[in-house]
């Protein structure tokens, strides 16, 4: 090497240029928004999806998780995604619907059996059938299901039948398919933001509230409800959806690697939510809260008549109902 080319290479090394060996291509940078606690499944798995996605593309993409409503409430998301500002997210599958109505059908109270019809629908084509509808109007990937739990009232007071809820300031989520639970039992909706929801309660804004037990516990609405009733009225679920913005700038083996581990960690979220739930009415017993197994068919016979009706909320047809009631678990 000549003197003047060790020179010119010492000065640009003061310089901090590397000009000898070229710079390895920096890792896109991705941002998963979701609204729930970082002890959750929900999270704790996307931080190990994260992870998996970073190993499987040798470290081209990163994926930070924004947990808590730290980059918005649920609609503030999922306008995120199609405005660019978010990557991915977990969403409900009422929010997903105001999209595209048929995603949210598993939201009519009482339209599924239990966790095994849950997981039939999961599994069977008509999901995927029916995400392709949203697909197809947004662009965005759908690319899994995870089950959030079954969906149980709270209040101050005891509930055992609909005629209970009759005129109740019930909070729920700010998506217009929960509508149909409320007008099924006479209650008064009051759609408010998940990370508003505690100090709600705790002000007597509301009178109660909706949500699986999994999360009446993460969230602490037992310390301001004295009362919980397990009415499992909505057996709830979430998309992980990755914006169309990214979604089309994958490879073939990117996009395989991306659907793959996502559902794995929607899986693996799944089944711990899952677990959770039988064990958590016992420990809500012991922190000296009132346990209420009510009419669950008198709820069911309420809801049913408006499983298919316009106004109520259903926004699907009258096919893709039946092909979910005929759903059954494989063996």
């Amino acid at each position: 090497m000549t003197i003047t080319r060790r020179r010119a290479l010492a000065a640009g090394a003061g310089l901090g240029i590397v000009a000898a060996t070229p710079l390895r291509a920096q890792a896109t940078k991705l941002k998963w928004a979701h609204v729930y606690e970082i002890n959750e499944p929900y999270h704790t798995e996307a931080q190990w999806a994260a992870q998996e996605i970073a190993k499987r593309t040798n470290g081209k993409f990163q994926i930070d998780v924004f947990p808590a409503s730290q980059l918005g409430n649920e609609n503030q998301i999922n306008e995120g995604l199609s405005l660019g500002t978010v990557d991915l997210i977990y969403t409900g599958v009422a929010f997903a619907g105001s999209i595209h109505k048929p995603l949210a059908i598993t939201n009519a109270p009482y339209v599924l059996r239990d966790y095994n019809h849950w997981k039939a629908y999961r599994d069977a084509p008509l999901f995927r059938q029916i995400a392709s509808g949203y697909e197809s109007r947004t662009r965005h990937k759908v690319a899994a299901l995870t089950y959030y739990g079954a969906r149980h009232v709270t209040a101050n007071k005891a509930i055992n039948k609909p005629e209970d809820m009759r005129g109740m300031k019930l909070r729920v989520p700010p998506a217009p398919l929960f509508l149909m639970f409320t007008k099924s039992v006479g209650a008064n909706a009051t759609p408010i933001a998940f990370a508003e929801v505690y100090l709600a309660l705790q002000q007597g804004t509301v009178d109660g509230q909706e949500n699986p037990l999994p999360t009446i516990m993460a969230k602490k609405f037992y310390e301001v409800q004295s009362h919980i009733m397990l009415t499992g009225h909505i057996t709830e679920s979430l998309v992980s959806v990755v914006g169309s913005h990214v979604w089309s700038r994958l490879g073939d083996a990117e996009k395989t690697a991306f659907q793959e581990v996502l559902m794995q960690a929607a899986s693996r979220a799944s089944e711990a939510i899952r677990a959770s739930e039988g064990q958590l009415a016992d420990e809500l017993r012991k922190l000296g809260k009132t346990v209420i197994e009510p009419d669950r068919a008198a709820f069911r016979a309420v809801a049913v008549p408006l499983h298919n009706d316009a106004s109520a909320g259903a926004g699907w047809s009258r096919a893709e109902y039946d092909a979910l009631q005929a759903l059954a678990p494989s063996s």
